[in-house]
C-alpha cells in the first residue's frame, strides 16, 4: 500500500472511489478527507484508501468541467432573458435611448475551505457578482459573522465549507449527528440578529448532508440538504448569483433557482425570494474618487 500523505487525491474503495476527496489530515491509522468536487467531508481508515492516478482525475475532472460550463451557460441564459426585459422597460419599449446601469447585490461569502473559496470566487467575477470573500472553519463562523456583516453590509450571505451526516451518531432529527450543521445553524442565528429580516439580508447556508430543517428554521432563506445528499462546491454560488442579478421587484420561485444548480431539489431547497439588482440613470463609466 502506497503512503497516503496530506495533499494527496484519494477515493475510498469501500465505496468504489464513487467520491474524490483531498487529504486534509492523518492521524495515526486513519485520515480526514474532504471532497474534491463536493462539500463533503468524511473519516477513513488509510487502509481503505486508494491514491487516484493523474490520468483518472484528468478524465473525472473533464466531465465535472461539462457539467460546470452546462449549469453556467444555463445561469448566462436566465441572465440574457432578464437583460432584454430591462432594455424593454427602461427605454420605454425600445422608443427612447435611455442609457442605465445596473448594481448587483453584494455577496458575503464565509467558506470552511480555502480551495473552494478561490474557486467560488472566480465563478462570482464570471458572472458579474460583486463578493467578498472570506475562509473560516466551520467552528468559527457563529463567532465571526456579526463583525463580518457590520463590516461588508452584503445584500446576500453564503456561510458554507463541508458536513456530512453519520448514522453511528444518531438519527437524521439529531443535530449531533452531523459533522458542521450546528456551526451553520448557529451563524445563521447570529446573522439574524444583526439583520432580522429575511429580505434585507438573504442567507445560504449548510454542505453536503447538512440537516436542512434546523438551518432554515434558525432564519436562513436557503439551506442544504433535503435528502441528506451531496451537494456540489459551486451551488450555493448559482443560488445567491441568482437572487444577486434578479432585479429587486421580482420575485424568484425556488423552481427558477434550482434550475441554475447542479444539485437541484434533493441537495438544496429554501423560500421564494425577491431579486437584489437595482437599475440607475443616467449611465456613467466609473471612476476613482479624487480627494
Amino acid at each position: 500500500m502506497a503512503e497516503i500523505k496530506v495533499g494527496q487525491i484519494v477515493g475510498r474503495a469501500s465505496y468504489d472511489c464513487d467520491v474524490l476527496f483531498r487529504v486534509h489530515r492523518v492521524h495515526g491509522n486513519e485520515a480526514e478527507l474532504l471532497g474534491e468536487e463536493v462539500r463533503l467531508v468524511a473519516d477513513a481508515p488509510l487502509d481503505d484508501l486508494i491514491v487516484i492516478k493523474e490520468d483518472d482525475r484528468k478524465l473525472r475532472k473533464k466531465k465535472q468541467k461539462q457539467q460546470e460550463e452546462s449549469c453556467y451557460h444555463l445561469f448566462r441564459q436566465d441572465r440574457k432573458l432578464v437583460r432584454e426585459k430591462t432594455d424593454y422597460e427602461m427605454t420605454s419599449g425600445y422608443t427612447k435611448k435611455n442609457a442605465y446601469f445596473e448594481v448587483p447585490g453584494k455577496v458575503l461569502h464565509l467558506d470552511g475551505d480555502p480551495l473552494y473559496l478561490k474557486k467560488c470566487t472566480s465563478v462570482y467575477d464570471r458572472l458579474g457578482v460583486p463578493v467578498y470573500g472570506v475562509y473560516l472553519p466551520e467552528k468559527e463562523m457563529p463567532d465571526q459573522v456579526a463583525s463580518l456583516i457590520e463590516m461588508v453590509r452584503p445584500d446576500l450571505l453564503v456561510i458554507t465549507g463541508h458536513d456530512a451526516y453519520s448514522k453511528s451518531r444518531g438519527p437524521e432529527s439529531d443535530l449531533k449527528a452531523y459533522r458542521n450543521s450546528k456551526y451553520f445553524a448557529e451563524a445563521v442565528r447570529e446573522a439574524r440578529k444583526v439583520v432580522p429580516y429575511m429580505d434585507h439580508l438573504m442567507i445560504f447556508a449548510g454542505a453536503c448532508q447538512s440537516h436542512f430543517q434546523s438551518i432554515l428554521k434558525a432564519g436562513a432563506n436557503f439551506a442544504s440538504s433535503p435528502e441528506r445528499v451531496n451537494i456540489h462546491a459551486l451551488d450555493p454560488v448559482y443560488v445567491v448569483s441568482k437572487v444577486s442579478m434578479t432585479p429587486f421587484r421580482e420575485r424568484i420561485s425556488m423552481w427558477d433557482i434550482l434550475k441554475t444548480t447542479l444539485s437541484g431539489q434533493k441537495g438544496l431547497g429554501g423560500l421564494e425570494a425577491i431579486g437584489t439588482l437595482r437599475r440607475g440613470a443616467p449611465f456613467y463609466e466609473k471612476q476613482q474618487a479624487t480627494e
